[in-house]
């Protein structure tokens, strides 16, 4: 039973995909904070109910904040699950990947196709519940991230691009759930600022976090032909440009302060984390060095998560 467990945990990559979550739940709850903080409006609530809108978020729906995290955790381990499928001989071939159900003979891609089409139903469903275009973006990610990103690994370092889109959908999936039925009249300017601001951040995060993730494990990665660094190889290049996503990060991270739906302490935040980030990254320029590559990893892995915390502590601090 313990090998079952371990490994349905490989097959759904268990850490990725509670990363995929976490991002998409928090940013649920910060689109239900902006919304409760209108119910205090009295003209607000008042034009609402002239429109005939009486769907008005005046607590945390607890509800909805479950089926978006069993729904988003379904679909990501669906999309983790056709990857490994696609992929199931080249896994054979890297050390890290080889013990793998499917690679190691434990698990027929027969058997993983049923789940992973289960999972993707079923996740889908849920999501769709909440509403119909939250139900259409997660077909959409597992649909590019497995069919479009898996396959441009082996060919090209765009790969990092095209799967840095799916990567950055939960964010925008995670805001648009907590609207409920999505209508013109409940959206105000400033929620498309967030939702595009939300994704943006996550989008940039990806690549100094691929790139390093991809400079670690080059050797690995060579064995499958996989070709992620941006010059295929760990040169002062790829290094540059790690360095370089992670200055882009700093402002797009003040964003939130800059469109004023975050405060100073979550830019202060954010400034902190993007210069140690960066600090990193360009100890990474100057030496090449595999330690360096792994405290850029290392720190993405905590960047994001303190990031989207902030700004979730920022709305409820409101």
């Amino acid at each position: 039973m313990k090998q079952v467990f371990s490994d349905f945990s490989k097959l759904i990559k268990f850490r990725l995909s509670f990363t995929v979550v976490f991002s998409a739940s928090i940013s649920f709850l910060i689109g239900q904070k902006m919304q409760i903080g209108r119910s205090h409006d009295i003209n607000w609530v008042k034009r609402m109910n002239e429109l005939g809108e009486t769907n008005i978020v005046q607590s945390i729906n607890w509800g909805n904040w479950l089926i978006l995290i069993a729904g988003g955790f379904l679909v990501t381990a669906a999309a983790n699950c056709f990857n490994e499928i696609i992929e199931k001989d080249l896994d054979k071939l890297m050390a890290r990947t080889k013990d793998r159900p499917m690679p190691a003979g434990r698990m027929t891609t027969g058997q993983g196709l049923i789940i992973g089409v289960f999972m993707a139903f079923l996740g889908t469903w849920l999501l769709g519940k909440l509403n119909l275009e939250t139900g259409l973006l997660s077909v959409f990610s597992i649909f590019l991230y497995a069919f479009v990103y898996t396959p441009l690994k082996r060919k090209s370092p765009i790969a990092v691009f095209v799967g840095a889109i799916p990567g950055a959908l939960p964010p925008l999936i995670g805001y648009l759930a907590a609207f409920g039925n999505l209508k013109a009249e409940m959206f105000q300017p400033v929620d498309y600022w967030v939702a595009i601001v939300l994704f943006l951040i996550q989008f940039v995060w990806q690549f100094p976090h691929f790139w390093a993730i991809a400079w670690v494990l080059d050797d690995d990665y060579k064995k499958a032909g996989f070709r992620l660094l941006p010059t295929k190889k760990r040169d002062k290049t790829s290094a540059l440009l790690t360095f370089l996503s992670t200055l882009i990060l700093i402002p797009v991270s003040l964003l939130p302060t800059f469109y004023g739906f975050g405060g100073y302490y979550i830019a202060g935040l954010s400034l902190i984390a993007g210069l140690i980030f960066s600090w990193l990254a360009l100890k990474l320029l100057l030496s090449r060095d595999l330690a360096d590559a792994r405290k850029v990893m290392f720190c993405s892995f905590f960047y994001i998560p303190a990031v989207q915390l902030g700004l979730l502590l920022n709305f409820i601090a409101k």
